[in-house]
């Protein structure tokens, strides 16, 4: 290691030889100048001269260079132009005083030159270094999963400072891994660097004591690498490692306060990203549990109504059959018909919401008569809805829809069926159908004179298990409209809910007519399917 630094103090002092020839050169031009235009008497400005390559010097090639520049001028000056000429003898003793100063003076200028240039290039390097940081916590703070943010940090860590970098992560078993790495040049890419025994090592324990280690530190010194915990106050998530070069002590603080600054970034940063991970893991779970709890307050209620009536209506058909009279018997027939259909219904709701939430509702397409799939929609609701007035407006013409039949039936039935469950006896319930031709979209409207639905509301009505307080006089289970919307938007169509002029509320289904662009032939033959 000891021959690598003198190596590499032995380039960098090579590459100081050309400053010292550009002095050299500097100083030269300058005497044969001031030579040239007659200044051999001015001695004073001559010296004052002399000093403009010494600031020089000092600015760009720094404190070496600026003496060799005051000693040079001071040969020149002597040489040239302190009599006698063209020699290093001084006739008068005062000049070697002069001399004495002038070198006093030009250091110290050289100095004062040097110090503003190291600060210079300090704030110039702290400028680079705040960007930089800046540049990684803009980065970080957009970064919502933990593989992208890892891969980002030791990316930028790596740029930041040339090296290659590693983040340490502990797995589920609390192994220390290397769960992301980045190199800056090909050559540290092929040389793996971080996932070798003694990095690993390393990084064991710097994460299990908390501390930083390894070159630039007091700890692990010989490391070829610096490694960094990821701290937050609550615990330790890991550890960022760089690998480091031979350097400048003061180079590997800067660099140790540099990879300090990243590491506590990184560990905001993933603290942030775990915790957020952990916010949406509990706000499932709660919604899983709320779904949960609703829908057995919803199935029970709903299932125990049906099967109350469907039990008694069977067990007094049984024990007492001798004492009805036909018209009882055919009474409660349809009590355990109706009870039956009500729990058909909820069990068909469950079973689509269940295929709605899972990704597995395929449609059947096929072109239907919208007017064929109303009248079977009006032949199952008309069971339980005698004291309902059902008026369907259908177009002139037929009016056809590539769609899944038996879906959009269970669409029209729980609307249809909403519709009477929420208006008054007697009140009348309209179907509207029309077709836009030129869109090639068809309109469904629902009319009911009932309760109506609050402005605020009408959007909510179409979330799984919502019911309106309004409501909660009437049994439901609030998945109903919730399925409707599913099956709509999976046709490709929208449903919303309006006010309606006569009071109540009108449900407005938009579908597409056609899949695909295709025309639909229609002949007095009848359809033809695809």
């Amino acid at each position: 290691m000891s021959e690598q630094i003198k190596k590499e103090t032995q380039a960098a002092r090579g590459k100081r030889v050309p400053a010292y020839v550009w002095v050299t050169l500097g100083v030269t031009l300058l005497t044969l100048l001031l030579h040239a235009i007659g200044m051999s008497g001015d001695l004073v400005n001559v010296a004052l001269i002399y000093l403009f390559p010494v600031l020089v010097s000092a600015v760009y090639w720094g404190m070496g260079p600026a003496v060799y520049a005051a000693s040079i001028s001071v040969i020149m000056f002597d040489f040239f132009f302190v009599p006698p000429y063209l020699s290093f003898t001084v006739e008068d003793l005062r000049y070697l005083i002069s001399f004495v100063v002038y070198l006093a003076v030009a250091i110290l200028t050289a100095s004062l030159a040097g110090r503003l240039r190291q600060q210079l290039e300090m704030v110039k390097a702290r400028e680079a270094t705040t960007n930089s940081l800046y540049a990684l916590s803009r980065q970080m703070t957009a970064i919502t999963d933990l593989n992208t943010l890892l891969v980002n940090i030791a990316t930028q860590v790596s740029l930041t400072l040339g090296k290659p970098a590693a983040v340490y992560l502990p797995n589920g078993q609390g192994d220390l891994l290397v769960t992301s790495s980045s190199a800056p040049a090909s050559e540290w890419e092929k040389d793996g660097w971080g996932d070798g025994e003694s990095e690993i090592a390393i990084a064991k324990w710097v994460y299990n004591h908390g501390q930083i280690a390894g070159k630039g530190s007091s700890t692990l010194r010989e490391s070829l690498g610096l490694y960094v915990p990821l701290r937050t106050e609550e615990q330790i998530h890991g550890v960022l490692a760089v690998s480091m070069d031979a350097g400048e002590i003061h180079e590997q603080q800067e660099e140790l306060r540099l990879l300090e600054a990243c590491g506590g970034l990184a560990a905001g940063a993933i603290a942030r990203v775990k915790l957020a991970e952990e916010a949406r893991l509990a706000q499932i779970t709660a919604e899983s549990e709320r779904i949960r709890t609703a829908l057995l307050d919803s199935v029970s209620h709903e299932l125990r109504t049906p099967l109350t009536a469907i039990i008694g209506s069977a067990t007094g058909l049984l024990e007492n059959d001798t004492l009805f009279t036909p018209e009882d018997r055919r009474e409660l027939t349809g009590n355990i018909r109706d009870g039956a259909l009500r729990m058909n219904r909820l069990v068909t709701n469950l079973l689509g919401m269940v295929r709605l939430e899972s990704g597995m509702l395929q449609l059947n397409r096929k072109w239907c008569d919208v007017g064929d799939i109303i009248s079977v929609v009006l032949t199952q609701v008309r069971e339980f809805s005698p004291h309902r007035n059902i008026q369907v407006e259908l177009p002139d013409d037929p009016a056809f829809i590539y769609g899944d039949e038996v879906l959009l039936e269970q669409v029209l039935v729980n609307i249809v069926s909403n519709a009477i469950k929420y208006s008054p006896g007697e009140s009348q319930i309209v179907i509207t159908v029309a077709s836009d031709k030129s869109s090639s979209q068809l309109t469904i409207w629902v009319a009911d004179q009932g309760i109506g639905i609050p402005e605020a509301e009408r959007i909510r009505i179409f979330d799984k298990f919502y019911r309106s307080e309004s409501t909660q006089h009437v049994t439901g289970t609030g998945l109903g409209l919730a399925i409707c919307k599913g099956i709509v938007e999976v046709h490709g169509g929208t449903i919303v809910a309006e006010p309606n002029s006569g009071g109540g509320t009108r449900m407005r289904i938009d579908i597409p007519m056609e899949a695909h662009g295709s025309r639909f032939p229609y002949s007095e033959q009848g359809e033809v399917e695809e």
